[in-house]
């Protein structure tokens, strides 16, 4: 049994109430999946890895790449349980954080297995705007877009760069049928009115993470392997491990970029 502020619950040691992470788990640079399962791949790729928590939809490991210190924590699906990840694991020092997801592309030229670099999202995530006004942008900061980029291009990795829209449903929302085939005829134009906007694909956890490192101050970008293709009606379940490759080594880039900044 323990006690806590209503405001701001946390345990002994700063133990985050949700993430179940104290002072001293988090590195400053933070991968974001949203399956649990994920962390575990993620961390394989390390040097070195070390469990540090799992409850509810937040697994957490810790270690070290290329000598760097990282950390990488599921978030679950949606805007809802992204900010609570986000919360709490700034509470405990982390400031830099990519999101590693899996998406549904709309633009013709992007196939199943490409990987999308996010720019910047539509705030359609339900969430968001419980923080600040809906004309407040969600975009990735430009040194993550960057690394990403270096990234894919050092490593050879197909990839696009663009804005995604964060939904908050991945049926309906997506303009997918509902149950029993349930639509609205305010979809039907929804792909098509998005493809002639530019952007790039469908996600549901971007656009939260975005805003709030925007308002808080932080460093957020993401990076998605495209598993559906909207336009073929195809879906794949591929280029998973190509985005964790890569957001690995994007990390690497920043940390280099951060260390030549820190000299100056």
């Amino acid at each position: 049994m323990w006690e806590s502020n209503s405001e701001r619950p946390v345990m002994e040691g700063n133990l985050q109430y949700h993430i179940h992470c104290k002072d001293g788990d988090i590195s400053k640079y933070v991968l974001l999946p949203g399956d649990p399962e994920r962390v575990d791949v993620i961390a394989s790729k390390w040097d070195e890895a070390k469990f540090i928590a799992s409850h509810r939809e937040y697994r957490t490991f810790t270690g070290k790449f290329s000598g760097i210190p990282i950390s990488a924590c599921s978030t679950g699906i949606g805007g809802p349980s992204s900010s609570i990840a986000l919360e709490e694991l700034a509470s405990l020092g982390a400031d830099t954080f990519i999101r590693i997801g899996t998406c549904g592309a709309i633009q013709p030229e992007i196939n199943c297995g490409d990987l999308i670099i996010c720019s910047g999202a539509m705030r359609q995530d339900g969430t968001s705007n419980n923080y600040i006004d809906i004309s407040y942008p969600a975009v990735a900061n430009y040194e993550i877009v960057l690394a990403l980029i270096q990234a894919c291009e050092t490593l050879g990795k197909k990839y696009h760069v663009g804005i995604s829209c964060t939904t908050a449903s991945f049926y309906c929302g997506q303009a997918r049928p509902g149950f029993n085939d349930y639509t609205q005829s305010t979809w039907a134009n929804k792909i098509h009115d998005l493809q002639q906007a530019g952007v790039t694909n469908f996600e549901m956890e971007a656009a939260t993470i975005l805003t709030l490192a925007g308002i808080y101050g932080l460093r957020a970008g993401a990076v998605f392997a495209v598993v559906a293709d909207r336009n073929k009606n195809e879906f794949k379940y591929s280029g998973i491990d190509d985005s964790i490759i890569i957001a690995n080594e994007a990390v690497k880039i920043l940390a280099s970029h951060d260390k030549l900044k820190g000299a100056k």
